[in-house]
């Protein structure tokens, strides 16, 4: 079996157990959460979140890219957010890596160069200041009152706010 079909598999067991939730499409919290896709990291369990109270968007270490900005203007726009919270952490995968070596190994793979900045970082606050100046300077966010960034340690799972 696959993991792909154990996890099919326990899905098929979530929704016999199920019952009928109904949520509605709007955040309850009206807050949006930037994270970093590492799977040590459980953004729910970490904020003390349920489903339906805030929306959720991940990619590799967290960083506001053009897709997130798309995300966090629907996410507002659309769906009521104001307030957003970054979650960047410790020991994260991304300041492992260098831009020119990842995009590097990519083209020598399959042949061409990502066309999309990896956006590799060596100081996770200098990373989360870099997403906050991000959100605050694009004119397709809205509510920009409270965009505010933390450090999630992967060891402790305390989070640390970045002034």
């Amino acid at each position: 079996m696959s993991e792909t079909d154990e996890l099919l598999a326990n899905n098929r067991a979530h929704a016999a157990s199920h019952g009928r939730i109904e949520l509605p499409t709007q955040p309850a919290r009206r807050t949006a959460v930037v994270a970093c896709m590492d799977s040590r990291l459980d953004v729910f369990a970490a904020l003390g979140l349920g489903n339906g109270e805030v929306h959720v968007i991940r990619n590799a270490g967290g960083v506001v890219t053009d897709d997130v900005i798309r995300s966090l203007a629907i996410s507002q726009r659309l769906l009521g957010t104001r307030e957003i919270v970054l979650v960047h952490h410790t020991d994260c995968g991304m300041q492992k890596i260098t831009d020119e070596g990842f995009a590097a190994a990519v083209e020598a793979d399959a042949g061409v160069r990502p066309p999309w900045p990896v956006e590799s970082f060596v100081d996770v606050d200098v990373a989360v200041r870099r997403a906050i100046a991000r959100i605050l300077a694009s004119p397709f966010i809205p509510s920009k009152e409270s965009v505010r960034g933390f450090v999630y340690d992967v060891a402790t799972g305390v989070l640390r706010e970045v002034s």
